[in-house]
């Protein structure tokens, strides 16, 4: 479907340039783009192609106008405008109902009318399925399971016992939720199971990336909250709390009962220790690995960069020499001292 100018800049806000009346039902990107698509200006190293680009309209900030020879569409943070513009170009069509032929539904479930469970899907005892949710082929929702309003499952996605996933949400392919933790215990040198016996609580709007776990608690649950952003691959492990509208990028792997506060940004490849406590509005940069808890907000990193591999050595050398450089100091600072 295609909108006009001045019908975004009335539904999203902001002010426009131009032809008001000028349709666009595509994006692009600036050196792409052409008749029909949308396209915008947010980072100032793509500033070099906004005079020749061929976008039907282009959604910049004020700063960026005199360089916009066609329309225009000013606002305050193009990439959050670019970001709904997108989301009503592109959001979900889905409008499939009732369950395939090939799919198990145990006749104890409860599935909406206005629900689509799609080939080889299994339902189990006691599950709610409420109204638009779509659940794609190959997925397995265990019992006294819950997935909320227009939730979508892509496609073989595992939900095991006990897991309440909220409304909004989309979990992409090969998601599982409420595997079991990794409890054990060691009895004379050998490892025995520890039954993990909590579930999984998924909150409202919360979107987890392909092949992503997480695990069930082993005592209470483990609670994802409402917003969550995850990427893919991405381990969290029993008991962990993450607080609202935090994004973690792909691999990173949480261990147990750690908890996360609301509005963090945590990088690809974040190792995070276990039966810690993050507090809100923390940036933790890719690499890191958190060791101890972060009472107080901000941004941390951890990690050596990349560097040629001669410096490399010899700086691994100097590291492990560290503690002796240390103690020499410290002979050499008393030395010091004694002669004032």
């Amino acid at each position: 479907m295609a909108y006009r100018l001045k019908e975004l800049v009335e539904k999203f806000g902001g002010e426009f340039h131009g032809d008001g009346d000028c349709q666009v039902a595509t994006v692009a990107t600036l050196q792409l783009a052409g008749q029909g698509d949308i396209t915008f200006l947010s980072n100032s190293a793509y500033r070099k192609f906004l005079p020749n680009t061929n976008a039907s309209i282009v959604i910049i900030r004020n700063s960026d106008l005199p360089s916009c020879k066609g329309n225009a569409w000013v606002v305050d943070d193009p990439y959050v405008t670019y970001a709904r513009v997108a989301q009503l170009l592109y959001g979900s069509s889905n409008t499939a109902q009732g369950v395939h032929p090939s799919a198990v539904v145990d006749s104890s479930c409860s599935v909406a009318n206005s629900a689509m469970v799609s080939a080889q899907c299994y339902i189990g005892a006691n599950s709610t399925i409420a109204e638009n949710v779509y659940i794609g082929p190959g997925c397995v929702i265990e019992d006294d399971c819950s997935v909320g309003s227009d939730s979508r499952l892509v496609a073989n996605v595992v939900v095991r016992a006990g897991t309440v996933i909220g409304e909004r949400a989309i979990l992409h392919p090969g998601v599982v939720l409420g595997a079991d933790g990794f409890g054990f215990a060691n009895d004379a040198g050998a490892w025995l199971k520890i039954p993990q016996i909590g579930a999984v609580e998924i909150g409202d709007d919360v979107e987890i990336g392909a092949n992503t776990t997480v695990d069930r608690g082993a005592l209470g649950n483990t609670v994802i909250e409402e917003g969550v952003k995850l990427d893919n691959q991405i381990q969290i492990a029993h008991n962990v709390h993450i607080g609202a509208h935090t994004a973690i990028v792909a691999c990173t792997a949480i261990a147990g009962s750690t908890v996360i506060g609301k509005h963090c940004a945590i990088g690809g490849c974040v190792g995070i220790a276990g039966h810690l406590n993050i507090v809100d509005k923390v940036q933790i940069t890719a690499m890191s690995f958190v060791i101890n808890s972060i009472e107080k907000s901000g941004t941390y990193s951890s990690g050596i960069p990349a560097e040629e591999n001669r410096q490399w050595r010899k700086n691994t050398v100097r590291i492990k020499k560290l503690e002796d450089y240390a103690q020499r100091l410290r002979r050499l600072e008393g030395i010091v001292n004694n002669k004032k």
